[in-house]
């Protein structure tokens, strides 16, 4: 900051540099204030079962947050994470229950959703249809695709799909399964984008996509690449769904988009591209989870705790992008 400040005056440079501190660590702030409120008024949030319950809800989320961050760092939006979802976790318990067994259910979820990811990317990469457009005609069809497979129906994995249930209800170390395959996720895309080639493209893209194309780099390509990523992740936390109910059903993850969404631009993701951290992700994710935790612990109805999330999450925005007032 002091190279880009220098011959700023003091009292502007002192505004932006706090700026950039808020845009860094405001979402830690913000987290950490809610864990602090919470156990203040629970004696029950900070025990290990509320605990390892809120990181189990939020591994879905979480997971697909990552796929999204991808796809908002290149300038991008996705919004049929919440069915590919829903398609991911029909596509995983119809295989299973034809007893194909589990590496062959958890493939053909994945594919599903991946699948879906290359027709939303070649149209947005190749096309260059507006994403928010394509990924709304995605959330759709992906929809009505796990209700035609599932005829409309719930999908009983039953004994076939026994592994992937022990996987949604198991624990390794006394973590959940789930949780350690989103933090195992979040490390993978954590070292993709900040230590390899694709991720410093990906960036660039959000940036300015023109010096990028100028540059001689295929930028479709990282494009396209984003959206298979986002929806075989978002698939990934459909697998994660079914495992857990032993469940696949086509009327999942309802609005899951607008929580993924508000997960990466809590943590701090630039909806103009070229900005966001998969640490910070990852803690938008927990603030999303810490306030329906908190509004269950305080026995909150259901329909008003639609309400005040909606309220905390404006106000976790403005402290989180409100620090840019100080560079004025």
């Amino acid at each position: 900051m002091s190279v880009v400040t220098e011959d700023l005056p003091e009292g502007k440079r002192q505004r932006i540099e706090v700026s950039e501190l808020f845009r860094r660590y405001g979402t830690a702030a913000i987290f950490l204030v809610l864990v602090i409120g919470a156990a203040s008024q629970s004696q029950a949030f900070l025990t290990e079962r509320n605990v390892m319950n809120v990181l189990r809800q939020v591994a879905p989320t979480g997971i697909m947050a990552v796929g999204m961050l991808f796809v908002i760092l290149t300038r991008g939006i996705d919004l049929s994470v919440g069915s590919l979802l829903a398609l991911g976790s029909v596509s995983c318990a119809l295989t299973a229950a034809a007893g194909s067994g589990t590496p062959v259910a958890v493939a053909a979820a994945v594919g599903a959703g991946a699948a879906a990811g290359i027709v939303t990317g070649v149209l947005v990469a190749y096309a260059e249809l507006p994403p928010f457009v394509i990924t709304l005609a995605m959330m759709t069809a992906a929809r009505g695709s796990a209700l035609i497979l599932a005829s409309g129906q719930p999908i009983m994995m039953g004994d076939p799909g026994e592994a992937l249930t022990d996987f949604g209800s198991g624990f390794v170390l006394g973590v959940p399964q789930p949780v350690i395959l989103m933090f195992a996720v979040f490390v993978v895309a954590g070292v993709v984008l900040n230590f390899t080639k694709f991720g410093r493209i990906v960036k660039a893209i959000g940036s300015n996509a023109e010096a990028v194309r100028l540059s001689g780099i295929a930028a479709p390509r990282y494009v396209m690449a984003v959206y298979v990523i986002s929806g075989a992740l978002a698939a990934t936390a459909g697998i994660i769904s079914a495992s857990r109910t032993g469940v696949g059903s086509g009327s999942i993850g309802v609005g899951a988009e607008l929580d993924v969404i508000a997960a990466v631009v809590i943590g701090g993701a630039s909806l103009m591209g070229g900005r966001g951290g998969v640490v910070n992700t990852l803690l938008g994710a927990l603030v999303m989870g810490v306030i329906g935790n908190i509004m269950n612990l305080a026995d909150v109805p259901g329909y008003n705790q639609q309400v005040f999330m909606g309220g905390i999450i404006v106000v976790a925005m403005l402290l989180q992008y409100g620090a840019r007032w100080l560079r004025r």
